[in-house]
């Protein structure tokens, strides 16, 4: 098994612990989008864990150091709301300064959209919660570099793992996506330890690999409706 193999399984069995991560296959989720999905994830439960968080933390530095390189970095820019908090206990890991952005200009006094201070060329790594088709990525990479960032990666907690476009979309913008873990990972895991009774996996692994096709069957949204306006 890879590091990265071991972040994943570690990191999907954290999640599972705490509850960040629900299965209700039989009472689909119906998301804000109109999407109708058997699982979900709150990755903001992780920040009421100590000890769980910690782990995560370590094990996302250690990611990213394999990955990215040890000096790659000089400032972490954390996503409002939800990708601050990982992205100050990464930052003090990394003995970085840390800011955060704006989802938008906040319309008085300096309109900033940005928070906290970095040089001029800096390379910015973007911390989020997670990713599912990542067009919020884009909007937060776009203020950083129009602030003059360097923003060459973002990492996450959890990757849905199932939208190949969210990974294409920010590598066409020279981002490279990286997480923890993915729900095919929370899946193996949930499988084997017996989170899942009766067609539970099989449903999971239905809407995974097809997520489209089972929103639809199971009276949710598809992208094209949720495009059209529908």
């Amino acid at each position: 098994m890879t590091d990265q193999q071991a972040f994943a399984a570690a990191t999907a069995r954290i999640l599972i612990e705490i509850e960040a991560v629900l299965f209700r296959p039989e009472d689909p989720f119906i998301f804000t989008s109109g999407r109708a999905s058997p699982v979900y994830v709150d990755c903001r439960k992780i920040i009421s864990f100590p000890r769980a968080r910690a782990r995560l933390m370590d094990m996302a530095v250690a990611q990213l150091a394999e990955t990215a390189g040890s000096e790659a970095f000089d400032a972490v820019a954390g996503g409002e709301t939800a990708g601050i908090p990982f992205a100050a206990w990464i930052a003090e890991r990394l003995a970085l300064p840390m800011v955060y952005v704006r989802k938008k200009p906040k319309g008085f006094g300096r309109n900033a959209q940005i928070e906290g201070q970095f040089k001029e060329g800096d390379r910015v790594l973007l911390v989020e919660d997670l990713a599912t088709d990542g067009g919020s990525k884009l909007n937060f990479v776009s203020a950083l570099r129009t602030a003059g960032a360097e923003v060459a990666h973002c990492f996450v907690i959890f990757s849905y793992g199932i939208f190949p476009e969210s990974v294409a979309m920010l590598a066409d913008e020279g981002v490279d996506l990286r997480g923890l873990a993915t729900w095919w990972d929370v899946l193996e895991v949930a499988e084997r330890e017996g989170y899942l009774p009766g067609d539970g996996a099989a449903q999971v692994r239905a809407f995974l690999n097809d997520p489209e096709s089972w929103s639809a069957a199971h009276g949710g949204k598809t992208s094209a409706d949720i495009a059209d306006g529908n």
